[in-house]
């Protein structure tokens, strides 16, 4: 049943916003595996093969070819070796590539560039593994929180590193704040509230709207009149598990065709010159926009009210949310 929805949602989706006559390309990327979840759920080899399988099942009939990428030690340690391989096989069964996202989501901003690498290094053994087993390497590597060095030695180091390990870095284009609106539905899922919880996907849904038409037009500016093959960053959740058909959907509707990371990678685009040294995780578009010499312009911010809701505890939200 899914593939009759997903196509009537972009049928219906196309004719209030017709496809440009370019043909669009995306490629699909989830962070933070095995999954966006509470330490006891992660320590649970039974309920993460669900939740694994549960969102695979979701995406396999969508056919995104996306990639994922993966934080080790998000497993607890007497299930990483013998569970995290497993979950891996579904990720791949299911027709996606893996990466590695380093071994504990690390932030560059609190440490050094050799600890940094150090965790980069603790990550891989698993995934690595796991691709081995099936002809694949291991080349696909994603910055924790898109954070790639505050300062030029820190970021210089990284970079050398990353490539002395063979590593091809996957650059996001289009980031849409999928982990605020993912944090407020979780509260709303500890709530019971399934009400708030459809609300929430539904101003993710529109919020995603609102992005795209912010970063295509910007991205043509940066490609010299065209739009290239863009990256989509969003994580492996329970909102996604249920509203990641409807963007996917969106994308059809916009003309997109989704592609490998691989394939996306080869537009001319990613080898724009990137000389952005911040403490800030932000589209390589804006990178590239600052590195010409021009201006940033940023993307829409999510509505207030789930700005404020992703800062405050769940015995707020529903009181945030009635809010006038």
């Amino acid at each position: 049943m899914m593939r009759p929805l997903i196509c009537s949602l972009a049928l219906a989706l196309a004719l209030a916003h017709p496809a440009v006559a370019q043909e669009r390309r995306v490629a699909v990327t989830f962070d933070d595996l095995p999954f966006q979840a509470d330490e006891a759920t992660l320590c649970d080899p039974a309920r993460m093969m669900t939740i694994t399988e549960d969102f695979v099942a979701m995406l396999k009939p969508l056919d995104t070819h996306g990639a994922a990428f993966v934080n080790a030690g998000k497993v607890c340690e007497a299930e990483r070796a013998t569970t995290l391989p497993r979950v891996l096989n579904v990720w791949l069964d299911g027709g996606l590539d893996l990466g590695n996202h380093t071994f504990s989501h690390i932030n560059i901003h609190r440490t050094t560039a050799e600890t940094y690498l150090a965790d980069v290094d603790a990550g891989a053994p698993i995934v690595r593994d796991v691709l081995e087993a099936r002809g694949k390497a291991l080349r696909w590597f994603r910055h924790p929180y898109l954070f790639t060095g505050e300062t030029q030695d820190k970021h210089d180091a990284i970079a050398a590193g990353l490539a002395q390990r063979g590593y091809t870095v996957a650059p996001v284009t289009i980031d849409n704040n999928d982990w605020m609106f993912a944090d407020v539905y979780r509260k709303a899922e500890s709530l019971g509230d399934t009400a708030l919880m459809q609300r929430i996907g539904q101003a993710y849904v529109a919020h995603m709207t609102t992005v795209l038409d912010f970063f295509e037009p910007y991205s043509a500016e940066i490609a010299g009149g065209r739009e290239p093959a863009q990256v989509l960053l969003l994580h492996a959740n329970s909102l996604n598990q249920a509203y990641y058909p409807q963007v996917h959907a969106l994308y059809l509707a916009r003309g997109y065709r989704f592609v490998p990371l691989e394939e996306a990678l080869s537009d001319p685009v990613y080898g724009h010159a990137d000389t952005y040294v911040r403490a800030n995780g932000i589209s390589w578009l804006h990178r590239w926009m600052q590195t010409d010499g021009r201006p940033i312009r940023w993307e829409p911010e999510p509505p207030a009210w789930i700005v404020a809701a992703n800062k405050a505890p769940a015995s707020e939200l529903q009181a945030i949310a009635s809010a006038p």
